[in-house]
């Protein structure tokens, strides 16, 4: 068998703590779904929401299922016509499967939107960390969970049989008094280390030490406080369906692009 890279008991009771007024982060990912659909001119009736954290998702789309994101999601094959992957893909143990089981739940023609935490999130943090312990412990433990790059995700999208897949992304950007103040949040938040493969003895107060002493000398935001990035990626594919645009054969095009621009076509030196 694979080897599990989250921790889901850990991850669970994570979660548990997880206070209201710290879900920054879902609140960010809920705009930019609602940006999208938006732009989307088809309404949906049939909604489901993939997620870690059911009672925020579910007040803001109170019409929704809303299901866990347990390896084996509880979906109904061809029952929707919309769904909504959030702020848990970036844990998962197989987010291809993931796809997979939104894609297999759709009707044809059907959306996924899935939003998750990307590769740039907490990079300051990772860097003064990695470095403090690397000095203090001459090792280093996994603590924050790897997270796919932008370049990477039209490629799982294409991998789940999705159709038009489109990917991006936004930064947002905290500030905080100090490790142990963004440390706190992660926490409020539900997003502390649960990787299978992390140490489970309490890391030494040195480390911490050193840690802050390095994020304060490189990551100082103007206010004078420490500056935390959050990328968030967002992620849309469609269910196939004869209706939708199809890209044009090689070789098939009636004009010359030159033409189409109004400019001069110039062949390329050897």
């Amino acid at each position: 068998m694979t080897a599990q890279m989250t921790d889901t008991a850990a991850l669970a009771l994570h979660r548990a703590r997880a206070t209201p007024d710290a879900l920054f982060l879902h609140d960010a990912a809920a705009d930019e779904v609602q940006d999208r659909l938006e732009m989307v001119n088809k309404s949906f009736s049939d909604v489901a929401i993939v997620t870690g954290f059911p009672d925020y998702w579910a007040q803001r789309f109170p019409d929704a299922k809303v299901v866990a994101d347990t390896d084996t999601l509880d979906l109904v094959p061809g029952e929707h016509d919309l769904i909504l992957h959030m702020m848990a893909l970036h844990w998962a143990n197989d987010p291809v499967g993931q796809l997979i089981q939104c894609r297999r739940a759709l009707r044809p023609d059907g959306l996924v939107i899935a939003a998750s935490l990307g590769g740039d999130t907490l990079q300051e943090l990772r860097r003064a960390l990695g470095d403090a312990e690397i000095a203090e412990t001459g090792g280093l433990s996994p603590r924050i969970a790897p997270m796919p790059e932008l370049r990477d995700l039209g490629g799982l999208l294409q991998r789940a049989g999705l159709a038009l897949p489109v990917a991006d992304t936004a930064i947002l950007t905290a500030e905080y008094r100090d490790i142990w103040h963004l440390m706190r949040d992660l926490r409020a938040m539900g997003e502390t280390n649960a990787l299978a493969a992390r140490h489970r003895k309490p890391t030494s107060g040195r480390v911490f030490e050193r840690a802050q002493d390095l994020y304060a000398q490189h990551f100082v935001a103007a206010s004078g406080r420490l500056r935390a990035s959050f990328e968030i990626q967002v992620l849309t594919g469609w269910a196939p369906d004869d209706s939708q645009p199809k890209p044009l054969r090689p070789g098939s095009a009636q004009q010359r692009l030159a033409d189409a621009l109004s400019t001069d076509e110039n062949p390329l030196r050897d």
